[in-house]
């Protein structure tokens, strides 16, 4: 299937997360993004869901890295959005774990992520 739209999550590795707390911060990123992206830019939205919600996990190395890529997807008027963590279990309260850029056209988030490695 040739997909139109995707969504990518950007990870970072410096934090060193369990699978579980990973996969969590990814989740929160994902829905984050999706509500964004069906409030500003619904028409992506809706042809990324009738696609069948493509995502894709990539890795940063770390905050600053994570940022960068976030700020570039604002400028690009994508949507965006950086996970900051409660700190309930594994890092500190208010650290900045994953970042979601999409749902959106891939050729529009490859020009961004996709220099990026899968996770």
């Amino acid at each position: 299937m040739n997909f139109e739209y995707k969504q990518v999550i950007l990870a970072r590795k410096d934090l060193r997360l369990s699978k579980g707390k990973l996969a969590a911060q990814v989740a929160h990123a994902s829905v984050t993004c999706a509500f964004l992206a069906q409030k500003n830019k619904k028409d992506w939205f809706d042809a990324w869901v009738g696609e069948g919600q493509k995502k894709v996990v990539v890795q940063v190395e770390d905050k600053s890295e994570m940022i960068s890529f976030y700020m570039q997807a604002k400028s690009h008027s994508l949507p965006a959005c950086l996970i900051t963590d409660a700190g309930l279990t594994e890092i500190k309260p208010g650290t900045m774990t994953t970042a979601g850029i999409g749902p959106a056209p891939v050729h529009l988030i490859d020009a961004i992520t996709g220099c990026l490695k899968l996770l």
